[in-house]
């Protein structure tokens, strides 16, 4: 039997893929390593654009997601600068003409609507299923399991959405190793944080603040031996050497919870699609979190996907004009958010003193042209198209 899609990962990125697709007379299957109802990952906290609520709300699970206790917090405000130097931005909701210019969700609550979703359409999702290797004929795409004993799935199109795309033959990665690790943490300050995020440039990196329910989701971007001392230190040392990083802008630290690590790299696919085969999300682009893109540019991955395989006709999906049709759409976007998120790395992920005058100047001239600041604001609401 030859099925129409077959998509690797009931990720958020698969999952959306799959329900843009579900009302559609297509045979969409999805296969997903999780057991019905598991959570491979902790709960951690994701940072949707404006332009990813609107594809939720197209796919039908935000009202949902916001029904769902702590779920969402809106991003109202963002105060963008830089320690050590003049210059600093400021980005409001209003200005741009938006309910928020972004929202904080639960990784949980968004994986547990989407589930709830699927679970409710025509899309087949099979569980606990570990794709061993996915390969593509000019006919078919074939799907492998690590269980031998279930047969491969054929498919005119198969699309990985798992992370990695380790699976897949054929496709060409490059990877940047930043040298970086970033610190995860839940941090609760003296006053509300009424909806306002900090994207701060220090000499260690980038340190983000997302407002999260009653606390922050910390972001902290630093060399491994800086992170490796700040992951020693007690509670009270850390939130001393945070506020340093914050001085000037007015944060008072209470707590810190649920501290993390992990490496930072970039690693992306030169070319996303082969043989009626294509990466999406991390599996095309796993970006530096700096600013918050990656997600999101994997959200417009799907949805865009979506849209091209519904526009067409059943026997040419995942032929090679419809998956060249497809890069095509997607290369500018793509290509600007690998670009924007290294570039801010390069820019402000060092602390080299002769740079720090030209950035504070950069942060400044945007903050004082409007026509400048709404360009950098929509590319940070609905990528670069």
């Amino acid at each position: 039997m030859l099925d129409d899609v077959v998509i690797v990962g009931a990720g958020p990125v698969g999952a959306t893929l799959a329900l843009a697709l579900a009302e559609s007379e297509l045979d969409v299957v999805v296969l997903d390593a999780r057991a019905p109802g598991e959570t491979l990952r902790g709960d951690r906290s994701l940072a949707l654009s404006h332009g990813a609520r609107l594809i939720m709300e197209r796919i039908g699970i935000w009202g949902a997601l916001t029904d769902a206790a702590e779920a969402v917090t809106p991003i109202t405000s963002i105060d963008i600068s830089q320690a050590g130097g003049f210059g600093s931005m400021q980005l409001a909701a209003a200005e741009q003409g938006v309910p928020a210019l972004g929202y904080v969700v639960s990784y949980r609550a968004l994986q547990r609507a989407l589930d709830a979703a699927l679970s409710r359409s025509r899309v087949a999702v099979r569980h606990r299923m570990t794709v061993k290797e996915v390969g593509g004929t000019p006919a078919y795409a074939a799907v492998a399991m690590e269980n031998s004993e279930v047969e491969p799935l054929l498919a005119r199109l198969a699309a990985v959405a798992d992370g990695t795309g380790a699976s897949v033959a054929g496709i060409a990665r490059r990877r940047h190793d930043y040298e970086q690790v970033a610190i995860v943490a839940r941090v609760w300050t003296a006053m509300p944080h009424s909806g306002l995020a900090y994207e701060r440039f220090t000499p260690d990196g980038p340190v983000a603040l997302l407002p999260e329910d009653d606390h922050y989701g910390l972001v902290w971007t630093a060399t491994p031996a800086r992170a490796e001392a700040l992951q020693a230190i007690d509670d009270r040392l850390f939130l001393a050497e945070l506020a340093q990083r914050f001085a000037k802008r007015g944060v008072v630290f209470r707590k810190v919870g649920e501290r993390r690590a992990f490496p930072l790299a970039l690693e992306f696919a030169t070319e996303p699609a082969g043989a009626r085969t294509v990466v999406l999300g991390n599996a095309a682009q796993t970006l530096h979190p700096v600013a918050g893109q990656g997600f999101n540019v994997g959200l417009r991955d799907a949805w865009e996907l979506a849209q091209i395989v519904l526009d067409t006709p059943r026997d040419a999906i995942g032929d090679r004009a419809m998956l060249e049709r497809y890069v095509r759409a997607r290369r500018t976007d793509r290509i600007a958010g690998i670009a924007f998120t290294h570039g801010l790395v390069g820019i402000f992920g060092n602390d080299v003193a002769l740079v720090r005058w030209p950035r504070g100047l950069a942060l400044t001239l945007l903050g004082a042209m409007p026509a400048a600041k709404r360009a950098f604001a929509r590319a940070m609401l609905f990528g670069l198209h």
